[in-house]
């Protein structure tokens, strides 16, 4: 079980109307598994859950389904359909590294659930929920491979049979097979593919690259599409690129132990000198998206790189810090360093403008349908660089929301060095030192949400609303489950790291909770985590810890002592369709809870929290699932909606916080765990 760093019982309060913050709970030695009446206060702590639709991401058959990479999948939505924390009793919960440098930084998941993370230079599976994060597999290039290589992390991802994806510093692409066929991690990464991408390249182009790899991705039939360059690439340098693909014949031939010609099965696309990636790349069904230092491709595989089209835009070039600004750092890229992302219509990216602007492509023709300037009134003194992906949501209903975060001061003056090499990635080469030491007073504040809206007579963008008093570096994640945005800051006046949860549609803040007033509490630029559970996010820092905020949604009102192991808990949405099919009738009125829950009486009740159920309790029926993955309705006496002090109630109110208390027999009817005094039960409620 983890350790407990932190605990607060009320992170906010809702009264009149009016949102008012209040931390006054936070570090209270209190026990969280208490039924509110026995808590400092019985106020409903529960953020309201704002559900919308799920994010609108066609699914690549060669990628996996779970938030495969750093920006969630191959769209780089930077948005997540997983239920994520809603300041239920929440808690911050630790993992202690205690062999890397730092907590693990850049983190994916496979379909398994497993966390794959970088270690020492190479890639691991870990347990990022034990109190001391744990190594359960592993790749070590300087044990395994016997080079002086590491693993490039930025663009690793997992693919659809759940191996691992990774470039690496000396222009190789490898693929890991980590797990067996029933998910059990290999102790030892078995390496089934091997390619020296920029030897391939070079072959295939007829001339020396002077650009390194950067980033890979599969794109829809499954061939590997690669990009040269680094975070910040100077055209005046001339160094030489190139834009490419390996086909997918021949990574299907190396995996099955075949031989392969390279030389037919890697396509490339010249680059003018100077030109360079300096970002992911990002796919659809209509090919691979590249955004350049100086334009965009939709690149289509077609024996051959096929450019559907190439759209220049607009840079002022590096942006550096001045004599006397607040900041000394400066923008990471050259150009407009936002990594390409995707609805299935459009292409949305910032450019390195003066302003900055927002801008959305055509997918099909890369017309630019609409732009405007972002960010375009924070205080005087402070630059704009918008060096991280962006939110993307498309509602499905016409509006495609993008916000967008400022991190002007986050990269580091080394990098206009003329022998600087952008593409290493590590802090060192790429971040302002001050801005590791001295935390987010050194970076330029700005957080904005724009829609852009489909009309009859095309597109249009509007600003929705603007933060110019938080400086953000985490790379924010939205819930559509929840309906907030999730992101980890620093108090400039406090100095206090946080956790903080923005309203979507307003971008206030609504929730925040306290980590440290430290300067090694710096999420070190890394995105934020969910996992697959519905009650984690995960972010790293400086600290050699990992961060995880949950919620205690479930705990054992007979046993109020007791803890309930969140990390063997789940709260996961269940589609209408997922419902139907396994069995169930009606509609479906809450989310899938899921606990485990040991060393359990012959009887035991169950609790979960929940805020989102309205209208009639008589109307509600309550699903489990059995091992046959069936649904089956669980008997009305042994369940119950209560209030927090375990009184039954008629009418439910949305936005109120309510108990399922559901009573389980070790070994009955609802109990999905074959072991002695351990239960496992997973229920839905229905109208």
């Amino acid at each position: 079980m983890k350790r407990k760093k932190l605990q607060c019982s009320v992170p906010t309060l809702m009264l009149a109307g009016v949102l008012c913050l209040t931390l006054a709970a936070c570090g209270a030695k209190q026990s969280s598994d208490m039924p509110a009446s026995n808590t400092d206060s019985a106020v409903s702590t529960a953020l309201p859950v704002k559900a919308m639709n799920a994010k609108r991401v066609d699914e690549n058959p060669y990628m996996a389904k779970s938030d495969a990479n750093i920006h969630h999948d191959g769209y780089n939505t930077d948005s997540t359909d997983e239920v994520l924390p809603l300041g239920i009793y929440p808690e911050i919960n630790v993992s202690y590294e205690k062999t890397n440098a730092n907590a693990s930084p850049a983190i994916y998941f496979d379909s398994y659930g497993h966390a794959v993370v970088p270690l020492l230079g190479g890639i691991a599976i870990r347990d990022l929920n034990a109190e001391e994060t744990t190594t359960l597999g592993y790749f070590s290039p300087k044990q395994h491979d016997g080079g002086g290589y590491v693993i490039q992390s930025s663009y690793t991802f997992m693919d659809s049979e759940n191996r691992i994806v990774c470039p690496t510093s000396n222009n190789h692409v490898l693929m890991l097979r980590a797990t067996d066929e029933a998910g059990n991690v290999l102790p030892e990464f078995e390496k089934v593919l091997d390619i020296d991408i920029k030897a391939a390249a070079e072959t295939a182009l007829g001339k020396e690259l002077t650009q390194n790899l950067l980033s890979v991705v599969f794109d829809y039939d499954g061939n590997l599409w690669f990009a040269t360059g680094g975070f910040r690439i100077y055209p005046e340098r001339e160094q030489q690129g190139v834009l490419g693909y390996i086909e997918r014949s021949a990574i299907d031939a190396i995996l099955n132990g075949e031989q392969a010609d390279l030389s037919d099965a890697v396509f490339v696309y010249e680059l003018t000198p100077g030109e360079g990636a300096e970002n992911g790349i990002a796919a659809s069904k209509d090919g691979a998206v590249i955004l350049t230092n100086q334009n965009c491709y939709l690149l289509r595989a077609n024996n051959g790189v096929d450019a559907v089209w190439c759209t220049p835009y607009e840079s002022v070039g590096a942006k550096v810090s001045g004599e006397g600004d607040k900041t000394t750092g400066g923008g990471l890229a050259w150009g407009g360093g936002c990594s390409p992302s995707l609805t299935p219509e459009l292409v949305m990216f910032t450019d390195n403008a003066d302003p900055v602007k927002l801008l959305a492509l055509d997918m099909k023709t890369g017309e630019i349908v609409a732009s405007m300037p972002v960010l375009d009134d924070l205080p005087e003194g402070y630059q704009v660089a918008v060096d991280n992906s962006a939110i993307v949501y498309d509602d499905s209903e016409g509006t495609v929301s993008t916000i967008v975060c400022n991190w002007f001061g986050a990269g580091s003056a080394g990098l206009a060095d003329p022998n600087s090499d952008s593409s290493i990635q590590s802090y060192a080469n790429i971040y302002d030192t001050n801005w590791l030491t001295k935390g987010n007073s050194m970076i330029a504040p700005g957080v904005e949400r724009v829609d852009t809206v489909k009309t009859d007579s095309g597109y249009e963008m509007k600003s929705i609303w603007s933060r110019n008093d938080l400086s953000d570096t985490s790379i924010l994640k939205l819930s559509t489950a929840t309906g907030y945005i999730y992101g980890y800051v620093q108090d400039l006046e406090s100095g206090m790291w946080q956790y903080i949860i923005l309203d979507f549609e307003t971008g206030e803040t609504i929730f925040t909770m306290d980590v440290s007033n430290k300067f090694g509490y710096n999420n070190m630029a890394i995105g934020m985590y969910a996992g697959n559970s519905g009650n984690a996010l995960y972010c790293p820092t400086g600290y050699l810890e990992l961060l995880c905020l949950q919620d205690r949604f479930v705990y054992l009102p007979e046993m109020p002592y007791r803890k309930v192991d969140l990390d063997k808990s789940a709260r996961n949405v269940l589609t209408q369709e997922q419902f139907e099919q396994a069995g169930g009738e009606g509609t479906v009125a809450s989310w899938r809870n899921t606990v485990t829950v040991e060393n359990v009486h012959p009887n035991t009740t169950v609790s979960f929290r929940m805020n989102n159920l309205s209208g009639s309790a008589a109307d509600l029926k309550l699903y489990a699932y059995g091992a046959d993955g069936k649904l089956a309705e669980v008997s009305k006496e042994l369940w119950t909606i209560t209030d927090e002090s375990g009184t039954g109630v008629d009418t439910l109110t949305d936005g109120t916080l309510y108990e399922l208390r559901v009573s389980v027999a070790d070994d009955g009817a609802l109990d999905l765990s074959e072991a002695e005094k351990e239960i496992i039960i997973s229920v839905v409620l229905s109208k």
